[in-house]
């Protein structure tokens, strides 16, 4: 056998869950004589790259990022919907700790409650690990204690004196600090929970070694730098990648490159975008055979001319896997030089471009597609508002000069609807919440986005792009990464085939899941007034998309072949394709070599990890802001829907803002309550009240905890009235107030 790098990952993940030593390696592989010296350098090669970790004590080799299917588990953090996330315990992988989600294990004998109804965040486990088309799940085996983790918090000054305070959400302790630490009210700091065995408690507080000082809570940019830390999302860029991104130049025309300059292409973003790295072109079909048909151009900034592999720029790329964008600020994944200039399409200057040249009949399918390497020129810049105003006759000035090009581009748009229409994607709409905030860094309100057809014109002249990149590879045999998002496991249809009887619909899980079908279903949604309750338990037993070198389909869209090629400066994943079709068609320097493709499947997995890093750093960002913001409302009552049932209480969006927010079980009265996952609902004990998933309510606020993120709420509305709940297994029972110890009375 042949050693290289994929003949030895191949033989590494060959041992499953067991790993290797270097000598079965060899077995493995049938290496005798000198290539074991061979073996030795690639493995401590793949080794210093972070391929491949060795086990200190027993010699061994595995892939970074592969877990044994048995191992202790942290609880992250606790998701909007109540699921617990949990963390590898420790984690000497590449990148970021994979989210692991924890599922409900069997109850256990005498009615107890299962595990999961015991583990809250901080606490380890051991579990019992299962791969999925959503990632990773993993049922408790057994509790543990808790671990000494690293972790983000602020300095507060309490009563007590200085406290350390954790930033995740719905963190329940403050922590002291131990003696001659160096910090300030105000700091925000890394630091590690020591056990008892280790420190002591000091009268029975928990004590914290700080590890480092990170920041100040006193900077306008807290809240963004705090999910950014939490995360574990790098900021910045060191010396020598920008002085490696300043020393870039344009590159010129060749037989590789071809002048596209006098093209129309005109760019359509949002109105606070910084920078625009997609323009589109659209026209009537010349071609006598092809009448009513349209050409469509979508040029791409062809990142692969400056950020080649192995390069500095390149690595720091891998390593953030994605730019990050939080309301005050971009964490981008190149440094501005690129992302904001080279490898911006700004109007009226000449930028290298990757481009795709697509035909359509008359009746909205792709007849043909071509990818072209060029040098281009952006007609203009237009707001999303801009372009709509176009299209509804009444431009602007800047619209005005290119009014013919965005009549032809809506008219090409409205012919690919025909075929979009026929595909049937999956068509769930849920309001997206943008925070506005003032030169100071202070929110100003914050408002749902507009969402025009300038922005699904967009979306799909996007969508089609992609899909010619996924389809010209795969008829090249040129390996690339795919966008999959896999059909729903049964698992998760079950959950919503139990659910939809309590509000008069149903879902057979005798059918295959299609698209069409939850579409189906959300119309009937519609009619009923309960799109927005069932658009968010459809999207709740989704699979969540990733990134893979095998193909199997993106079921959301409802296509075959798909992959990011639209956005380069911002995702790694689409500067993977651009290599790929520049190795497939040979369309000059920057395409992929054999090294790169050898590695697709740890470039996969490792950019679905910074992915899913990133959209909880937004998530957070955002909920932090909206809690400052709400922090001047405590006591001011707000229309909400119920989002999640558990048996900890509800988690609730508010109509106005869409901020997110709990109600513990303690302010639904003293009766007891039992949680239902079935019906994913809150059920009185004694009267049968119940509060469900998708109800709406009236709540007033309690507290607000910004660089928490945190909001809680006090139920108003009564439940509605039901039957008392049959006490069995698998349901969970919790009291609103403690109960009262044994011999004594209530």
């Amino acid at each position: 056998m042949t050693l290289d790098r994929k003949s030895l990952l191949e033989a590494v993940k060959s041992g499953g869950v067991q790993p290797l030593t270097k000598r079965a390696l060899a077995r493995r592989l049938g290496i005798t004589g000198n290539q074991r010296r061979d073996l030795r350098k690639l493995l401590q090669a793949m080794t210093r790259d972070g391929t491949l970790v060795q086990d200190a004590r027993t010699k061994t080799y595995r892939l970074a990022g592969d877990l044994p299917n048995v191992m202790v588990l942290q609880i992250a953090r606790i998701d909007r919907h109540g699921d617990l996330i949990a963390h590898p315990a420790k984690w000497d992988g590449d990148g970021l700790p994979p989210d692991i989600l924890i599922t409900q294990s069997k109850t256990h004998r005498k009615g107890q409650p299962a595990y999961t109804a015991r583990l809250g965040v901080g606490d380890r486990a051991l579990c019992r690990l299962k791969k999925t088309g959503d990632g990773l799940s993993a049922t408790v085996i057994k509790k543990l204690g808790r671990s000494d983790r690293q972790a983000v918090g602020y300095v507060v000054k309490t009563g007590r004196g200085i406290r350390i305070r954790p930033a995740k959400k719905g963190s329940r302790y403050d922590y002291l600090p131990e003696h001659g630490a160096r910090i300030e009210d105000g700091d925000i700091v890394a630091f590690v929970l020591t056990s008892s065995r280790h420190a002591g408690r000091h009268r029975g507080e928990r004590i914290a070694r700080v590890v480092k000082k990170l920041g100040s809570i006193k900077d306008n940019n807290a809240a963004s730098l705090l999910s950014l830390l939490e995360h574990n999302i790098p900021t910045g860029f060191s010396t020598r990648e920008i002085e490696e991104a300043k020393a870039l130049r344009l590159p010129g025309l060749d037989k590789h490159r071809k002048d596209l300059r006098d093209l129309p292409l005109i760019t359509i973003d949002p109105v606070d975008a910084k920078d625009f790295d997609d323009a589109v072109y659209a026209c009537a079909d010349a071609d006598a055979g092809n009448k009513g048909g349209y050409i469509v151009w979508v040029a791409i900034a062809d990142v692969s001319a400056f950020v080649t592999p192995g390069s500095v720029l390149d690595k720091e790329a891998y390593k953030r896997g994605n730019s990050v964008y939080l309301p005050d600020r971009v964490e981008p994944m190149l440094p501005m030089e690129i992302s904001a200039d080279l490898c911006s399409l700004r109007p009226h200057e000449e930028r290298a471009c990757l481009a795709v040249k697509m035909r359509f009949d008359k009746h909205g399918d792709k007849i043909s597609h071509k990818f072209v390497r060029g040098l281009m020129r952006s007609h203009a810049r237009l707001t999303y508002a801009q372009a709509q105003a176009g299209f509804d006759g009444k431009p602007g000035k800047t619209a005005k000069t290119v009014l013919p090009v965005l009549r032809d581009i809506y008219s090409a748009y409205h012919c690919i609807q025909q075929a979009r229409a026929r595909r049937a994607p999956l068509e769930i709409e849920l309001p997206e919440r943008k925070v506005c905030l003032n030169e100071k860094g202070k929110v100003t309100g914050i408002k749902i986005k507009e969402r025009f057809d300038a922005h699904k014109l967009i979306e799909e002249f996007m969508i089609q792009a992609n899909v010619c990149a996924a389809q010209a590879l795969e008829k090249a045999r040129q390996p690339l990464i795919y966008r999959v998002h896999e059909p729903p496991e049964r698992e998760k249809l079950q959950g919503l085939a139990d659910f939809l009887p309590a509000i008069g619909l149903k879902w057979s899980l005798g059918e295959r899941p299609t698209p069409k079908r939850f579409n189906r279903l959300l119309e009937m949604a519609r009619a009923r007034e309960l799109e927005d309750v069932v658009s968010m338990s459809i999207l709740r037993a989704q699979m969540k998309a990733y990134y893979s070198p095998k193909n199997k389909g993106h079921f959301g869209l409802n296509l075959t072949h798909y992959a990011h090629f639209t956005s380069p400066i911002r995702r790694y994943a689409d500067l993977i394709v651009h290599r790929a079709l520049i190795k497939a068609f040979s369309l000059g320097a920057g395409g992929m070599n054999a090294e790169e493709a050898g590695r697709l499947d740890e470039i996969a997995d490792h950019i679905s990890q910074t992915e899913r890093a990133a959209v909880a750093a937004e998530r957070d960002a955002v909920d932090r802001y909206v809690s400052a913001y709400l922090s001047e409302q405590v006591g001011a009552v707000f229309g909400a829907r119920i989002t999640g049932v558990t048996g900890a209480g509800l988690f609730i969006m508010l109509d106005e803002t869409g901020a997110d927010g709990f109600v513990p079980v303690r302010t639904l009265g003293f009766e007891r309550f039992v949680f239902d996952e079935k019906s994913k609902s809150l059920i009185g004990a004694e009267t049968g009240g119940r509060y469900k998933f998708g109800r709406k309510v009236e709540v007033r606020l309690l507290e607000a905890m910004p660089l928490q993120g945190g909001l809680v709420f006090e139920m108003l509305s009564k439940p509605e009235k039901g039957e008392r709940p049959r006490q069995g297994r698998g349901r969970r029972a919790y009291a609103s107030r403690r109960p009262p110890r044994k011999g004594r009375k209530r």
